[in-house]
């Protein structure tokens, strides 16, 4: 496919009438073409009335064209073949396996946001049948059902070019409560999300639906991002990245006349806790679990937001074996290409300054690769004391780096927890003899992070119905949702509730016929559709 370099805008190439920008090769910092125009303020609301126009007809869609719609999707990108994962590479530098990876996470969302559509359980029908006869007062019909919040604003993420950008989580999780999208493309990858795009596009059309269902939009992130987040047609906001610019969205949408709701994925460091029991054993062991801790740092560059940020490991002779290993295991890293000179630099910065605060040493570094933006993996060393009186030991730096921090009691690992901000996971490395130990740590850790793992590291997040990617603050904007996984879907909807409504003015999910088949909870009873067709055959 050729690239134009356009928006993409109610299914139309629109070239903006700002300014100019370029991909580039983080690795070369090569210039990519084409230059991508930037739209305006006055062409954005081209997008946005446009998802307000199809909001109506993609809201109410029937379960089956609906989730075929996003079925084709996913079909369409990996039709797209192998010019998909060249380009992402191009424009961040991961590795061809990570991208294909990434690839299949996308098409499988989609597919699976596809199976809860048809399934329809996420429209939430419950139905208090009318009490005439109950005293002292009679009881409405009423019943309620969760319906659309309505056009979407969706921001993509640095780090994952597909599965948190054009058609990753957030917009499949909108589109599939029947939201329509508004993507603003990350200037670092923009003919990836160009090429995504215009899948969705396609599909947008094959289906037969509003065009304003999908915009694809490219500009200044500060100026155009800010200007979708406060247009009053946009009705809830999904967005990966900094905490800086998660909150200055945060901002915008609490002061706008309607306030809407500002999903926002933000940082983490991810702490992992070192139990004494999980370093016993050979020698052997103990490397192993050094070489799994610094992988899980080092992978995609430490570019994720699962990255292991702390590791906290006991005092004494096993603790200093471990440090030792994690040094072998870190010194024989190369650092990897970084995904643009921007972010790059950052690393450099945060790892400088952590490397320069008092109570800090290095425990071990690898060598710089070959390429450009490709610093060292580093991996520092403090004591406990010093992580919870210096809030600097406290910061995130994105990109292959953590700190290893000793501790000696279960009392200073509790004080730690209390200490930290929220995390999106926290992982702990034991064995049966460390449970007593451990115990005091898990209710604690409830009330930090949105996932706790045993034996186990937060990098890979498991896309399904159980899965919690989300945290308390500033891990996310909101504690109580996940952006990854089918329960995403809750946050681009809201509760109706229709009493003493005519059945032939009542939503179709609603109607006693229940034309959709959908499970619905009646009179305070699950009662499944084939149940309820059921009785009804035999009434």
């Amino acid at each position: 496919m050729t690239l134009n370099g356009h928006s993409l805008i109610a299914g139309q190439q629109v070239a903006g009438e700002g300014k100019t920008a370029f991909g580039f090769n983080p690795a070369t910092n090569e210039q990519l073409e084409p230059a991508y125009t930037l739209i305006t303020e006055d062409q954005l609301t081209a997008a946005t009335a446009a998802a307000a126009e199809a909001y109506p007809s993609f809201s109410t869609l029937d379960p089956e064209t609906h989730a075929g719609f996003l079925d084709a999707i996913a079909d369409n990108i990996e039709a797209i073949g192998e010019e998909l994962i060249i380009r992402a590479g191009q424009e961040t530098g991961l590795p061809t396996a990570r991208l294909q990876g990434e690839r299949a996470r996308t098409t499988g969302q989609l597919r699976l946001f596809a199976s809860v559509v048809r399934q329809g359980d996420f429209r939430g029908v419950r139905i208090d049948p009318a009490l005439p006869e109950r005293t002292p007062l009679p009881r409405a019909d009423i019943r309620q059902r969760q319906i659309p919040l309505g056009p979407v604003a969706v921001f993509g993420a640095s780090n994952f070019p597909l599965a948190f950008s054009t058609a990753g989580g957030d917009t499949a999780s909108a589109l599939a409560a029947g939201c329509p999208v508004v993507f603003k493309a990350h200037n670092a990858h923009p003919g990836t999300s160009e090429l995504v795009g215009h899948a969705i596009i396609k599909a947008v059309r094959d289906a037969g639906l509003h065009p304003g269902v999908f915009s694809l939009i490219y500009g200044p992130g500060a100026s155009i991002g800010q200007a979708l987040v406060a247009d009053p047609a946009i009705k809830a906001v999904g967005f990966t990245g900094s905490q800086a610019a998660g909150i200055a969205l945060m901002r915008t949408a609490a002061a706008r006349p309607e306030p809407i709701p500002v999903y926002a994925e933000m940082s983490s460091l991810n702490p992992v806790f070192v139990f004494p029991g999980a370093l016993t054993g050979p020698a052997e062991h103990i490397d192993a679990l050094a070489q799994q801790y610094v992988t899980a740092v080092t992978g995609s560059s430490g570019q994720l937001c699962t990255s292991p940020g702390l590791l906290f490991a006991p005092t004494g002779e096993a603790g200093d074996k471990l440090a030792a290993a994690v040094a072998r295991a870190v010194s024989a890293c190369t650092g990897q290409t970084m995904l643009t000179e921007g972010i790059a630099g950052s690393w450099n910065a945060g790892a400088e300054a952590l490397g320069n605060a008092d109570g800090v040493d290095v425990v071990g570094r690898g060598t710089d690769g070959a390429t450009k933006n490709a610093p060292a993996p580093t991996i520092f060393g403090t004591q406990i004391q010093d992580f919870v009186s210096n809030h600097v030991l406290h910061d995130e730096i994105f990109g292959a780096a953590s700190l290893v921090i000793r501790y000696t009691t279960t009392e200073e690992l509790l004080d730690a927890i209390h200490r930290l901000e929220g995390q999106l996971t926290a992982s702990l490395q034991l064995t049966a003899q460390d449970y007593p130990t451990a115990a005091p740590l898990i209710p604690a850790l409830e009330q930090k992070v949105g996932r706790i793992i045993v034996n186990g590291w937060p990098t890979g997040v498991e896309v399904g119905h159980a899965m919690v990617h989300g945290g308390p603050f500033p891990a996310t904007s909101d504690t109580k949702t996940t952006s990854v996984g089918t329960l995403a879907i809750n946050r681009f909807l809201r509760p109706v509730a229709y009493q003493n409504i005519p059945q032939e003015l009542l939503p179709t999910p609603l109607q006693d016929t229940n034309p959709w088949h959908l499970n619905r909870r009646i009179d305070g009873t699950v009662v499944q559709a084939e149940a309820e067709e059921k009785e009804e055959v035999n009434a």
